[in-house]
């Protein structure tokens, strides 16, 4: 009986050790690329919840974590380029910040540029119920599960996670 025990003991320390390497394995594929701002970091990726998906909310198509962060084209082909508005709540001195979109593929861990001219871009004022918003041109490189990293001064606001399929 003792021997049981002992064999179902190690077993799941195995377990438990393959688990930790295994997670290891995916944080260290994570490569950020050269020009992506300072201020991203690899722990960031850490803190995205997959099962946690955008949902609409409001009268105004916007799709992503209610009372945080939302867009409104989100819900359209973007594969090719779209306009995507996004809009931001929660403070009303996100005004005339940077916003900062940092897109990651579930499937190949690759982390990507979204916004088509630069990694930021300036919000503005309130709109639709949001305290900041402001329109972009984005392009999803390929299709898939994605998590969109928002930074307003510099720090991580909000993830959302969008399916992109066109």
């Amino acid at each position: 009986m003792k021997r049981i025990v002992l064999i179902l003991i190690l077993f799941s320390m195995l377990f438990v050790v393959a688990a930790c390497t295994s997670d290891e394995a995916v944080q260290k594929e994570i490569t950020l690329p050269k020009d992506a701002p300072e201020f991203v970091t690899r722990p960031d990726f850490d803190k995205i919840d997959w099962e946690k998906e955008a949902v609409e909310f409001g009268d105004r198509n916007i799709i992503g974590n209610e009372n945080k962060s939302g867009v409104i084209g989100a819900d359209m082909p973007s594969l090719n380029g779209q306009k995507w508005m996004w809009h931001l709540w929660g403070d009303e001195n996100l005004k005339n910040t940077d916003l900062t979109v940092v897109g990651f593929h579930q499937e190949t861990g690759t982390v990507h540029q979204i916004l088509t001219n630069e990694w930021s871009t300036s919000l503005g004022g309130a709109n639709n119920g949001a305290d900041a918003h402001t329109p972009t041109s984005v392009k999803i490189p390929e299709p898939g599960k994605w998590a969109m990293l928002l930074y307003t001064d510099n720090e991580l606001f909000d993830i959302l996670i969008y399916e992109i399929n066109e």
